[in-house]
C-alpha cells in the first residue's frame, strides 16, 4: 500500500462511498487504484477523504504465481493511470533504498529538539500493546485476514500511543508506504506493538509492528506487518497543536528517533512533487539526493500524463512531419511526430544523450553533464543559442529521466524538467530558462522502424515561438525535426557498432 493522506475526516451518519478500479496488471501483481470520499445527507456537502493504491499478488498453488492477462484501457484517465503505475511501481522497489540512504548520509548521532516550555515524555510511556484473536467475520472467502481489518487494530494501539503521549484524542493524518510480509488465518493470534518513535512540532511518528501466533504456547511468531503512522492533535479551530517532545530510549530507540526524522523528511519530498497536481509544483525543483527518486517519478509521470490526454488536434502536416496541439486552461501543448527508419532502442539511446542535440537542434549550444545520478537519470547544464527577452542567451540545469519499455506497447520514454541545483545558480551572462515538462516518446513500428515523438507544455517564455509555428508562419519546428531524423540515420550505424564492441 502505497501513502495515505487523510484529508478531512469521516463523522458518524455520513455516507462514504469507495471507488476501486485496477490501474495496470504487471506479470503477477497489479495496481488497485482506491477513491474514498463522504457525502453528508443533510447538507448535501461531498469532500474527497483520501486516495490509495494497493498492490495485490495473484497466487496460485502453493510457491506459484498466476500470470495475469494485459489491462487494456479505454478512457483518458484510464491511459493516464495505467501509463503513470509503471512509475509508481518503480518508486516501491526504491523506497527502502531512498531511506536507507538519507540515513547514511545523515548525522549519526541523536540531537533532541529543543521546544520552549515542551513537556518531556520518554517514549517507553507510549509504548502499546494488544492481542486480538482472529475470527471468522475478520477473513476472506481463504481464511486469510482482511488486510483492512489488521488495518484497523493497529490504528487503533497506534491512537493509544499517540493518546499517551499528547493526552487528548489524535486524528490520523498519514500512513507510511507499507507492504504486508505475510498472511495471517482464522484461530491466529496477532500480537499488535505501538510506539511514538518521534515527536515534531505540530506532528507525531507512531510505529506499529503486527506478529502472528497460532497457538497460544507458540514460541515462533511470524512477523506479518509494520506500519508508521502520523498523527495530529487538532484545537478548537481545527489548528494543530505543539506537541510534548519524545526522549528516545538508548540503542533501538534512537535508531528509531532517526528513521522517524528521515521518513518525515521523504514523506515531505514525495507529497510536495508527486501528490501535487502538474500545474502546482513549481517549474525549477530544488535537486536533492533525497529527493531524486520523486522527481524523476515527476518528471516521467508528468510526461507521461501529457501523452495520454485525448483532445491532440492536428494542427499542421508538412511531408512526413505533423504538428498536434493540445489546448488547456493554463498551458499550450504541442506534439511533433515523425516516422524513421531507426530501431526504438537506437533512437531511445541517440536521443535521450543532451551532449549531442546540438547536432541536431539549433537552438542548442552545448550541454554539460553535470550529475549522473544513476543508469537512468542525469543532470545536464544547457546553454541554448536563442536569446531572451533581456536580449541574453538562455542557460537551463535540466533534469533527463530515461525509462524503457515496461511491457509490450509501451514506448521508450525520455523526459526533461529543470531543477535547481546550488553549484549552478542563475549567472548574470545568461537568463535562466526552465522547462516544466517536455520530452521524447518513440514507439517500435517494426524492427528498423520507429515512430519518433517529441512533447512538449510551452512556458511563457517559449510560447510566441510555438504559437508562431503552429499558425504556420514559420518552419522551424519542421527544420529542426527533419535536422533530428538526418541525425538519428547518420548515427544509427555508428551506435550499433559501438554496442556490439561492448
Amino acid at each position: 500500500m502505497d501513502d495515505i493522506y487523510f484529508e478531512h475526516t469521516i463523522s458518524v451518519g455520513q455516507v462514504v462511498n469507495i471507488k476501486a478500479k485496477v490501474n495496470r496488471a504487471f506479470n503477477s501483481s497489479m495496481e488497485v487504484g482506491i477513491q474514498v470520499s463522504y457525502e453528508d445527507l443533510c447538507s448535501g456537502k461531498h469532500c474527497s477523504i483520501c486516495k490509495a493504491y494497493a498492490t495485490f499478488v495473484a497466487q496460485g498453488p502453493p510457491g506459484t504465481k498466476v500470470k495475469l492477462k494485459p489491462l487494456a484501457p479505454q478512457t483518458e484517465e484510464e491511459k493516464i493511470e495505467h501509463s503513470i503505475a509503471a512509475e509508481r511501481r518503480r518508486m516501491r522497489l526504491v523506497h527502502k533504498d531512498t531511506l536507507k540512504d538519507l540515513l547514511t548520509r545523515s548525522p549519526r548521532d541523536t540531537e533532541l529538539e529543543t521546544r520552549d516550555g515542551s513537556v518531556v515524555v520518554p517514549a517507553e510511556k507510549t509504548r502499546v500493546e494488544s492481542v486480538e484473536l482472529v475470527l471468522p467475520p475478520h477473513a476472506n472467502h481463504q481464511g486469510n485476514t482482511f488486510g483492512g481489518q489488521i488495518m484497523a487494530w493497529m490504528e487503533n494501539v497506534a491512537t493509544i500511543a499517540a493518546s499517551r503521549l499528547c493526552h487528548a484524542h489524535p486524528t490520523l493524518r498519514a500512513i507510511e508506504m507499507f507492504h504486508f510480509r505475510g498472511p495471517s488465518q482464522v484461530g491466529d493470534r496477532l500480537v499488535l506493538k505501538a510506539i511514538v518513535n518521534n515527536a515534531f512540532k505540530n506532528s507525531m511518528e507512531v510505529g506499529v509492528c503486527a506478529e502472528a501466533y497460532d497457538q497460544e504456547m507458540s514460541v515462533s511468531r511470524r512477523h506479518i506487518n509494520s506500519a508508521f503512522m502520523t498523527f495530529v492533535v487538532l484545537d478548537e479551530e481545527g489548528r494543530p497543536r505543539t506537541l510534548p517532545m519524545v526522549v528516545p530510549q538508548p540503542g533501538d530507540g534512537e535508531r528509531r528517533y532517526r528513521e522517524a526524522s528521515a521518513r518525515k523528511k521523504i514523506r515531505l519530498d514525495r507529497k510536495y512533487v508527486v501528490s501535487c497536481k502538474q500545474n502546482e509544483v513549481p517549474l525549477s525543483v530544488p535537486w536533492d539526493q533525497s529527493n531524486k527518486v520523486y522527481l524523476s517519478y515527476n518528471n516521467v509521470s508528468a510526461l507521461k500524463t501529457l501523452v495520454a490526454k485525448a483532445n491532440w488536434a492536428l494542427a499542421r502536416e508538412k511531408e512526413k512531419v505533423r504538428i498536434y496541439t493540445l489546448e488547456e486552461d493554463k498551458f499550450l501543448s504541442f506534439r511533433i511526430e515523425m516516422s524513421v527508419r531507426i530501431a526504438a532502442g537506437q533512437a531511445f539511446s541517440l536521443l535521450s544523450d543532451l551532449r549531442r542535440r546540438h547536432e541536431w537542434d539549433r537552438h542548442y549550444a552545448s550541454a554539460e553533464l553535470v550529475q549522473q545520478v544513476d543508469e537512468d537519470d542525469a543532470i545536464y547544464h544547457v546553454l541554448s543559442q536563442t536569446l531572451s527577452h533581456e536580449n541574453k542567451p538562455q542557460d537551463f540545469v535540466i533534469l533527463a529521466s530515461r525509462r524503457k519499455p515496461c511491457d509490450k506497447g509501451d514506448p521508450y520514454v525520455v523526459a526533461f524538467r529543470s531543477v535547481t541545483l546550488p553549484t549552478h545558480p542563475a549567472c548574470p551572462s545568461f537568463t535562466r530558462g526552465e522547462t516544466l515538462c517536455s520530452g521524447f516518446c518513440v514507439w517500435p513500428e517494426g524492427e528498423e522502424t520507429s515512430k519518433v515523438a517529441y512533447y512538449n507544455q510551452a512556458t511563457p517564455g517559449y510560447l510566441a515561438y510555438v504559437t508562431t509555428n503552429v499558425a504556420g508562419l514559420s518552419s522551424g519546428f519542421c527544420a529542426t525535426f527533419e535536422a533530428c531524423e538526418r541525425f538519428l540515420l547518420k548515427n544509427k550505424d555508428d551506435l550499433i557498432a559501438r554496442l556490439r564492441d561492448l
